[in-house]
């Protein structure tokens, strides 16, 4: 993974989900909790997630061949989409069947072990509160001055934002979990636990929707943030040339497309034209470094009668 600040994310929410998924299995044995069961299936599908992450990451290096001349940097983007719909169907819809289940039958927390729930998930949203902490330092080195709902919609580097909202739901839905559980354990009525239990599956599915929107936003080939295409049309423009238009697309988080029709002086010769499309691809590559590949049609506007 090109990104350091992501893989240390991704790897540090992988670390907290699988020591919180064993608590969780092992309340939900205890107790035969609905939102435990609920809560420790979403952190298995949330540490496959982290594997996923993981795995594209590493896919994305494999260098360009003829077969994929232009890399495989969207492998990144693939896996991210991929971990929408576990986290849509692994998490969201198994919670959602788990809630009607228990509403059908509902049951109050078995045996004699009802603090361990209460217990389990106190100490998972503190794991939990500190993988977020991890995340949003990382991504507070690209945010800039972006709002965090601006930085998700709009980032090209996909591991951050999915880690981000995965880290807010667990912590949301360890909430929802708490609220479930303590209700049941002061009422004894089951159908608290349920309520919980469908709060979380509902959470789960909101996320995987946004998720699965922004990631296959990228799939489909975004361009530069209006920043980049501004660096690029003033690097392009650096020695009087016309921008005539501009096209660009994110082949990957750290590969950037860039085609443009440029204008060149009426009566230039080959060599001067070809040294011209060179300088200013120079120019673009040092304002925009993920602009990797260049392509400069050169062109005489009409009406240039010099």
């Amino acid at each position: 993974m090109a990104s350091g600040g992501g893989t240390k994310a991704v790897v540090a929410a992988l670390s907290a989900n699988l020591a919180i998924a064993v608590m969780k299995f092992v309340a939900f044995a205890l107790t035969a909790s609905s939102s435990m069961l609920a809560e420790a299936i979403h952190s298995v599908a949330d540490s496959g997630n982290q594997v996923l992450l993981l795995v594209g990451g590493k896919r994305s290096r494999k260098k360009a061949n003829p077969e994929h001349p232009f890399g495989y940097g969207r492998e990144r983007y693939i896996y991210a989409f991929i971990v929408s719909i576990v986290l849509f169907s692994v998490g969201g819809l198994f919670a959602l069947y788990e809630a009607w289940q228990k509403f059908q039958h509902p049951h109050g927390i078995e045996g004699g072990w009802w603090w361990v729930p209460l217990a389990v998930l106190v100490g998972a949203i503190i794991a939990e509160g500190l993988s977020f902490r991890t995340a949003i330092k990382e991504a507070s080195h690209t945010r800039g001055t972006q709002s965090w709902v601006s930085y998700i919609r709009n980032a090209k580097q996909p591991e951050l934002p999915v880690v981000l909202l995965e880290d807010f739901g667990a912590l949301v839905g360890l909430v929802f979990a708490l609220f479930g559980v303590s209700l049941t354990v002061a009422t004894g009525n089951g159908l608290w636990d349920a309520a919980g239990t469908a709060m979380i599956g509902v959470l789960l599915v909101a996320i995987a929707v946004i998720l699965a929107v922004e990631t296959s936003s990228l799939l489909l080939g975004e361009s530069a943030t209006a920043a980049d295409v501004a660096k690029i049309e003033a690097a392009l423009a650096g020695d009087g040339t016309r921008v005539i238009h501009l096209r660009t697309m994110h082949l990957g988080p750290e590969d950037l497309l860039v085609g443009a029709k440029i204008s060149v002086t009426r009566g230039a010769t080959g060599e001067q034209i070809a040294r011209s499309i060179d300088d200013a691809e120079a120019r673009v590559r040092a304002a925009v470094p993920s602009a990797r590949l260049i392509y400069l049609e050169p062109d005489i506007p009409r009406g240039d009668a010099s």
